[in-house]
């Protein structure tokens, strides 16, 4: 029987879980015995080509950063390479590589591997979203659906609750490399997502970074000299962040100097970092429509929140204790194998399984607004200008499809430029609205204007979007499927004139 594994592929950390036989999610640990991996990728000495995925990896980086990758998933979705041995790769394809460890261990310990499901954090662009389905497709990975990580957390706390859940809650999602808070409400296992929000480049690394900069600042006020590269590493300071959260003063030994970092110290530097969470909360909680009192629970997810600052924060912003597991490096992937049961074909899961999986029900929600650059009155200036017109507005439920009518403006216009936006807000301007595809749809000549053009936008369950554009009254069409692995432009290739 095909199993089921939930897969978080994390900036700093990966993990998979599988469903067991009592039908409760169980993490799937690596050839070292450790539940976490990290998300590090270096070249097989001697072996081009052949890369090496963990911890092994993740030393190397620091010691030679030109042999190894780490960090790609903020540059998922981006034309940016990372070099290993003066070869360029993608973020995808280094993110295919992690994937393909993870499969590896799974496969160790399960054997064949059939539905999985990946996560990717709330606020990814539609761009990220596409190149994580397209490394799970390279890495061999049957996906047909990916998660919000807030969501997956969400899940996994709702079904592992000895009690049945029932209101609103947030999940506080700070990792290695990003940040999500949705807003949800819980009725038993059936998780509905009502708000969303984050900072897309906000996590551990930036506070390792943080981290380093003291142990170096103050290395050079002692000595009067700069600390050479590897006397003090990022990964140096990672284990020293971890240490910051259960002590409060720190002593580094670096080039044979003691140099002392107090926790107070570190709170100061990250504090307007943590602040950003808090401004994030606020406006999820507005976004819902709901006050900070109606918020039942709070959990915790991503390794981030064990700093002793972010908890107290979270606990100041929602004016209650949060929840957490041992371990919430682990409640993303936890929660992303029982999307995986639940999506999937239920019919390979044993009886148990099933019993557990049935009871499960989720709803997501749009990220992002999405709509097309037309023409609209500009009220100030009383003329016509190009506005970024939203088709389909962030926090609309999906699986959703949207339709809009626009015309054309003058007699005898041979073709409409198509574009999709994508935008953070509301917003009109077509400066702060992000193009995410254009083409040309053509028309007939010779006819007047105002003819009807007819758009429509739909969102399937992966929150990737179906596009069309129709020409009313000739039914001439351009499809764009932007979505799994690349966009597609399906122009019909119809001649104009001869349609009905």
């Amino acid at each position: 029987m095909s199993a089921f594994i939930g897969i978080d592929l994390g900036t700093t950390f990966s993990s998979v879980a599988t469903i067991d036989e009592t039908g409760r999610p169980q993490i799937i640990p690596n050839d070292k015995g450790e539940n976490l991996t990290p998300s590090c990728v270096v070249e097989e000495k001697g072996d081009k080509g052949t890369m090496r995925i963990g911890e092994f990896a993740r030393r190397q980086w620091c010691n030679a950063p030109e042999t190894a990758a780490a960090r790609f998933k903020r540059d998922m979705g981006t034309s940016k390479k990372h070099t290993i041995n003066g070869k360029e790769y993608t973020p995808t394809q280094l993110s295919a590589f992690v994937l393909k460890k993870l499969v590896q261990d799974a496969e160790k310990e399960l054997g064949s591997i059939g539905e999985a499901v990946v996560t990717v954090p709330a606020n990814f662009a539609n761009e990220a979203r596409e190149a994580t389905m397209a490394a799970a497709k390279e890495a061999g990975l049957n996906v047909s659906y990916i998660i919000n990580e807030p969501t997956a957390a969400a899940l996994y706390y709702a079904f592992k609750s000895g009690e049945e859940l029932g209101g609103v809650y947030a999940v506080y999602d700070l990792g290695g490399g990003t940040f999500d808070v949705s807003i949800i409400e819980i009725n038993g296992h059936d998780v509905d997502v009502l708000a969303s929000q984050g900072v897309v480049k906000l996590g551990g690394l930036d506070f390792d970074e943080i981290v380093h900069k003291l142990v170096r600042e103050k290395y050079k006020d002692q000595t009067g000299n700069e600390l050479e590269k590897g006397d003090f590493t990022l990964n140096d300071a990672e284990e020293e962040k971890r240490h910051l959260s259960e002590q409060k003063k720190v002593s580094v030994e670096c080039a044979r100097e003691i140099v002392d970092i107090k926790r107070a110290e570190f709170e100061e530097a990250i504090s307007s970092l943590v602040t950003q969470t808090k401004m994030a909360c606020e406006g999820a909680v507005k976004e819902a429509g709901i006050d900070f009192s109606d918020i039942k629970g709070v959990f915790l997810a991503g390794g981030s929140t064990r700093i002793p600052l972010v908890t107290e924060t979270v606990k100041n912003v929602f004016k209650q204790e949060p929840i957490k597991t041992v371990n919430v490096d682990e409640v993303v992937s936890l929660g992303a194998v029982i999307y995986a049961a639940y999506k999937g074909d239920r019919t390979k899961l044993s009886p148990v399984q099933k019993q557990a999986i049935d009871k499960i029900e989720v709803t997501e929600q749009t990220s992002m607004y999405y709509g097309t650059i037309a023409l609209g009155e500009d009220l100030e200036r009383s003329k016509m200008k190009e506005m970024n017109s939203i088709i389909i507005q962030k926090g609309e439920k999906i699986p959703c499809s949207k339709t809009e009518p626009y015309y054309t403006v003058g007699d005898g216009q041979e073709g409409v430029h198509c574009r999709v936006t994508e935008a953070r807000g509301a917003e009109t301007d077509v400066r702060f609205a992000k193009i995410i595809w254009e083409g040309e749809l053509k028309l007939p000549p010779d006819r007047p204007a105002g003819q009807e053009i007819k758009i429509t936008f739909g969102f399937d369950v992966n929150q990737m979007m179906h596009c069309s554009f129709v020409d009313v009254a000739t039914k001439r069409k351009t499809d764009i499927d932007i979505s799994m692995t690349s966009s597609k432009d399906h122009a019909d290739k119809i001649d104009p004139f001869l349609v009905e």
